[in-house]
């Protein structure tokens, strides 16, 4: 941290002095005017296109889930751009071919608007999506026939009078596939859930008029004077036993026996009570994914939606009137010469060290910058002096990454190519010896896996390290993460053990979040010596989950800690293939964590051990 400047010194303080009173009177004009003039268009702009955006792709997303193809959805996108006054552009997911165009486009943003997938949606722009995130206008298969709709709709007038009869306000709303579903809207009544608001029908018109009773599998629905309401009809009983023997071989699949499983309605797949917990998600799993793919054929394949203002522009676009333009222009213009006017008179005292400070900056001997000025310009002169010898340790650590790449890169590089050469010889048949191909198959691995770590730290940098953030149960990952490394862990005689504390969940990339973890254990385990013990510890903390990787290892000084997530650092200086990895792990693990706004710590005293924590929050970042 650079050293405080003096207030009698501070170039900022000179500054003020000569033009505050200018600047400040001009500037509070300025925003006057700016403000009172752009604050209300601006706030009715952009509250009209984001309600017209979210429209537009609740509207085309509503199409995909009734159509099985994007054919005619040109008059609907025509239609919603002259509503809107919005350029909409639909393309393919692979190449951006255009679907459907609302006028001549310009080119395309480089990032689309959002995905056209009914069944898998975006919750905060359809209100139409359920907690899985399928809208719920795609019905496929169990679309009611016109003669079933019929029969729901007498049985829904039956129940209206009678709820008239006995007093009630009541409404039939008919459902996405044609169903119908009575409720009460009585004031009295308001903001009950299904099942009470069943119950209450069930006790004024009596019997089942508007319950439901177990429906068994190829069961045609009763539709005589006492008809249930609820009953599934024959098209949704052939389709749900479809969706039944598919969620069936899926289990077989996966090996999870399913004596008890039968899902009763396509709207209902909660099947939680049905497994044991450790075998809940991927049931669930399984019935999520084979009610999309039974699904799929009835829906337009997914697409890119990409929303724009006219003329390709996809920011939001207001218009001021003449007059507040030329008022804000004048003002700005005077502001800006008076302020250029005292800028030069301040300039002529600034130069002197600013010269000295670049002849400094280009002295070829790299020496420290020397100035007479002892306030800012002193300041980043101490700055650029810090910076050479910031430069100087990076080009130091540049070349250790080369020589570090290099050093990897060679032994195993050297093994294959000395076991291929002796191969081409006859001297060696790898096919026919099993310890000759796992060795060569062993140093394809260590190449694998320090190429794979320099493309993921190459992707972070470039800000391509892409999340695909789903609900992720802690204790799962955790107990996956020392499967995989239960292993290593017998080998080297460490104990690897896991913890939960209660059950917490998170939003997050499952895949990069096994990885951040499988790192931390992995270096505990290498660190760690016979006999030892490393554990994993999930909990949760107010709105925060923590990781934790303990371990009682040979631990790490206390001047080594700040350096531990830098690339290619070591405390252990001695590099060798059997006692460390290629040094990419700790920074890895940083960026994953940065990219899911999370934090890393490390903690550790020589000879008791190590403790790595990482702190997730447990909410999703907003949408913008």
């Amino acid at each position: 941290m650079a050293d405080r400047v003096p207030l009698r010194r501070s170039l900022l303080l000179r500054l003020i002095a000569t033009s505050i009173l200018i600047v400040v009177c001009s500037t509070a004009a300025t925003a006057w005017l700016a403000v009172q003039s752009t604050t209300r268009a601006f706030q009715q702009a952009q509250g009209q296109a984001l309600t017209d955006d979210a429209a537009i792709y609740d509207a085309l997303v509503g199409f995909a889930a009734l159509h099985p193809t994007w054919d005619g959805v040109s008059e609907l996108v025509a239609d919603l751009s002259q509503r809107t006054g919005r350029q909409i552009v639909i393309t393919t997911l692979e190449g951006r071919t255009p679907i459907a165009v609302s006028s001549p486009a310009a080119d395309l943003p480089e990032r689309e608007s959002a995905t056209l997938n009914p069944l898998n949606t975006d919750s905060l722009l359809s209100p139409n999506s359920a907690s899985d995130r399928i809208d719920r206008r795609a019905v496929g298969p169990y679309r009611l026939t016109d003669q079933e709709r019929a029969d729901q709709k007498t049985m829904a007038d039956r129940i209206l009078t009678c709820l008239t009869r006995s007093g009630f306000d009541a409404r039939a709303v008919e459902q996405p596939n044609g169903r119908q579903k009575v409720e009460i809207t009585s004031p009295n009544y308001a903001g009950l859930d299904d099942a009470k608001e069943k119950e209450v029908i069930r006790q004024e018109c009596g019997g089942p008029a508007g319950g439901a009773r177990p429906v068994k599998p190829g069961e045609a629905a009763d539709l005589g004077p006492d008809g249930y309401l609820d009953e599934l009809m024959p098209t949704e009983l052939r389709a749900l036993d479809v969706l039944n023997r598919s969620s069936l071989a899926c289990l077989s699949r996966q090996g999870i026996p399913a004596q008890k499983f039968y899902l009763r309605s396509p709207t209902e797949r909660d099947i939680s009570d049905m497994f044991p917990e450790n075998q809940r998600v991927t049931a669930q799993n399984c019935v999520d994914s084979s009610y999309r793919e039974q699904l799929r054929p009835y829906v337009a394949p997914p697409a890119l939606l990409f929303v724009m203002s006219p003329g390709g522009i996809s920011t939001t676009r207001f218009n001021l009137s003449r007059e507040n333009l030329l008022r804000i222009a004048g003002v700005t213009a005077l502001v800006l010469t008076i302020t250029i006017a005292i800028t030069a008179l301040v300039a002529a005292r600034l130069i002197r060290p600013l010269r000295a400070l670049t002849e400094a900056a280009q002295d070829p001997s790299g020496g420290p910058a020397r100035v007479g000025d002892r306030g800012e310009i002193g300041v980043l002169a101490a700055a650029l002096n810090d910076l050479s010898e910031r430069r100087e340790r990076a080009d130091a650590q540049r070349k250790d990454l080369v020589r570090d790449v290099a050093h990897e890169l060679r032994t195993p590089l050297t093994n294959i190519r000395s076991w291929l050469e002796a191969a081409e010889d006859g001297l060696a048949t790898p096919l026919s010896d099993p310890a000759l191909t796992a060795a060569l198959l062993n140093e394809a691995l260590q190449l694998q896996h320090l190429i794979d770590d320099l493309q993921d730290l190459a992707a972070a940098d470039a800000g391509r390290l892409r999340l695909h953030r789903e609900p992720v149960r802690v204790a799962d990952l955790l107990d996956q993460v020392v499967t995989a490394h239960g292993g290593n862990a017998d080998a080297a005689a460490v104990t690897l053990a896991t913890r939960t504390s209660g059950d917490p969940s998170l939003p997050a990339d499952p895949v990069r979040l096994r990885q951040a973890v499988g790192n931390l254990v992995s270096n505990a385990v290498r660190y760690t010596p016979p006999g030892g013990r490393v554990t994993v510890h999930g909990r949760l903390v107010e709105d925060v989950v923590e990781l934790e990787v303990s371990d009682t290892g040979t631990g790490i000084a206390a001047e080594d800690l700040p350096h531990v997530f830098d690339r290619f650092w070591r405390a252990d200086r001695s590099r060798t293939r059997e006692t460390g990895g290629s040094g990419l792990g700790l920074a890895i693990v940083k960026q994953i964590v940065d990219a899911h706004n999370g934090s890393v710590t490390v903690t550790s005293a020589p000879g008791r051990g190590t403790t790595f924590t990482m702190r997730f929050p447990t909410r999703a970042p907003a949408i913008r």
